[in-house]
């Protein structure tokens, strides 16, 4: 009784497992690909601003695939993350089509206009 409580206010707790599975394995990864993938997890948790625990947790596991599987290849970073890394990581984002926390505002802020516009017209 007491986890579906706690999961109410939280989330579910099989995907903070997950999430923190997926986020060691980033950590695990050797040097350079933990370097990169840890900024990269860092730009991502910001730029992306998922708010579908779902997706984010799927997101993070692409991830750790990713960068696992090119230090096992034994890739260069630069070849996987092209000549711009920000663009490079805003693709891979935008791969993960979810609702964002902006998508609440830009739906106030187009709300707060069309309303204004009425006010005009009385």
């Amino acid at each position: 009784m007491t986890a579906k409580w706690i999961e109410a206010l939280t989330g579910p707790i099989e995907q903070k497992k997950r999430y923190r599975r997926d986020r060691a394995r980033v950590e695990a990864l050797p040097a350079p690909y933990g370097t990169a993938a840890k900024a990269m997890h860092r730009y991502l948790v910001y730029y992306a601003g998922i708010t579908d625990g779902d997706t984010l947790v799927t997101m993070i596991g692409d991830l750790a695939d990713l960068w696992e599987r090119a230090a096992a290849d034994g890739t260069p970073v630069r070849e996987i993350v092209g000549p711009d890394p920000v663009d490079f990581a805003e693709t891979f984002a935008r791969a993960y089509d979810a609702r964002q926390w902006i998508d609440k505002e830009r739906a106030r802020l187009t709300a707060a206009i069309d309303d204004a516009e009425r006010e005009e017209r009385r």
